[in-house]
């Protein structure tokens, strides 16, 4: 299949691109410097310059290709996420950048689209598992996501394949809040936002690009991206310790993140969610069924 990748060289892509060419497709993907080029290069795709906002241009990228995952995404660093300006860059890549995608997709006459989302808009359920079927309340930061997921929607409607992967917390080598989330534990600080017995749901990095690749052959729908086992919050910062070796002493920010009011109140929800639709339409499986297992690869890696 030849596929077309947005966001190949970032957090996600940098994992995605490779994986897809070790799958046997033929993979192109935007590059915005040479030094992203050539990282692309040595992972087997082709380099494309073009801007995201650009609809003639990714018309013409993306004719002949059978498939576009847009992973675009400019998610700022843990400790910025509190703020609506540090989230201005990724909310206009999900509202125009998504929509100028489609729009060039359904022009380029591409069959499937693959549009990255994330779970962190759930509802606060408690220990309740969290399925597709369950309404999203997208607080101020999240209503970006609305408009990149009804983009997909939209592509289905018009006769070809939208797929939804609505993504947990990513984890994994050469992530900026994975790095920081070592760091912290190396000082025996949990990363816990919110109560510690709220459920965290996650998923590292290498299987979110598996599950990328599965998307490849799912029916038009939107699926939960996200490990076998949600651990609570406090669970998982123990998690990260143990991998290191180190007891938390402390859990921050805690129940402090509440003072953001409802720019980060989705930071303490409780949100443990199945991954169960896409295991069943795919038999895509994580390699880590839970933070537990991939925060050990990271440390032994």
């Amino acid at each position: 299949m030849k596929v077309f990748v947005t966001g190949g060289t970032g957090a996600i892509g940098r994992f995605v691109v490779p994986e897809l060419v070790r799958a046997g497709h033929d993979v192109a993907a935007l590059a915005r410097s040479d030094e992203k080029a050539a990282q692309l290069a040595e992972q087997g795709a082709r380099a494309v310059r073009a801007s995201l906002f650009d609809e003639a241009a990714l018309k013409e990228a993306f004719t002949g290709h059978d498939a576009v995952c847009n992973l675009a995404t400019a998610i700022p660093a843990v400790t910025k996420s509190a703020s609506v300006k540090n989230w201005a860059d990724n909310d206009r890549i999900r509202r125009e950048g998504s929509t100028t995608v489609v729009n060039a997709a359904l022009a380029a006459g591409v069959g499937r689209v693959v549009q990255e989302s994330i779970t962190f808009m759930y509802p606060d359920r408690g220990d309740q598992w969290i399925d597709e079927s369950v309404p999203l309340e997208a607080s101020g930061l999240g209503e970006s996501i609305t408009i990149a997921e009804a983009n997909a929607a939209r592509f289905t409607k018009e006769g070809s394949t939208g797929v939804v992967l609505r993504f947990a917390l990513f984890y994994g080598t050469g992530s900026g809040h994975t790095e920081q989330f070592l760091s912290a534990a190396r000082r025996h600080i949990g990363p816990v936002a919110g109560p510690g017995g709220a459920y965290q749901s996650s998923i590292h990095l290498e299987d979110a690009a598996t599950a990328v690749v599965a998307a490849l052959r799912v029916p038009a729908g939107v699926y939960n991206a996200t490990d076998d086992e949600p651990l609570t919050k406090k669970a998982y910062a123990r998690a990260l310790g143990a991998a290191l070796g180190k007891r938390p002493w402390l859990h921050f920010p805690g129940r402090l993140v509440r003072l953001g009011g409802h720019k980060s109140d989705f930071m303490s929800r409780s949100q443990r969610v199945s991954n169960a639709s896409l295991e069943a339409a795919s038999e895509w499986n994580p390699k880590y069924p839970s933070a537990r297992e991939g925060w050990e690869a990271i440390v032994n890696a």
